[in-house]
């Protein structure tokens, strides 16, 4: 019985201190915007989406922003004038990165860096077939779709 209760205790415990790890503390920006937008991890894709049932790549970084106090447009388009453009090499967690993923011109997709893998960045967007997922712009694709960084945050 002492062992039951012992156990529920140290598992009361670790929950909550894994609850309150993020939550109860002040984040940088950037951390937070990468955070909360992990958050989202396997969300299915759904265009104009903006919820754990379903978000697009635009509604998710709109959130990922949202969640730390920060206002910006919604859609790709109004994004992409957004803040200031920076090479790729020079780009930090919570940038975003912007895709013609169309035969047009036009910038259709985009992604929040969240990290680097051999110098190149890894960042979470929501894919259309595979939902809200970690790539790499070493990945063939997203290298010859890459168009664009922007930086939002100081």
């Amino acid at each position: 019985m002492k062992t039951r209760i012992l156990l529920i205790g140290l598992l009361s415990l670790f929950l909550v201190g894994c609850g309150a790890r993020k939550k109860g503390k002040k984040m940088k920006p950037r951390d937070g915007v990468v955070y909360y937008a992990k958050e989202y991890m396997g969300t299915p894709y759904r265009l104009g989406g903006n919820t754990t049932a379903g978000i697009d790549c635009s509604g998710l970084i709109h959130k990922a922003f949202q969640k730390q106090g920060i206002r910006i447009p919604r859609t790709v388009d109004e994004l992409r004038k957004e803040g200031k453009r920076i090479s790729k090499d020079r780009a930090k967690p919570g940038d975003i990165l912007f895709f013609r993923t169309s035969k047009k011109r036009k910038l259709t997709h985009a992604g929040i860096v969240v990290g680097f893998k051999r110098d190149e960045p890894l960042f979470i967007h929501a894919s259309s077939s595979r939902g809200v997922m970690i790539s790499s712009l070493r990945e063939g694709y997203w290298n010859k779709a890459y168009a664009q960084t922007r930086r939002l945050l100081k």
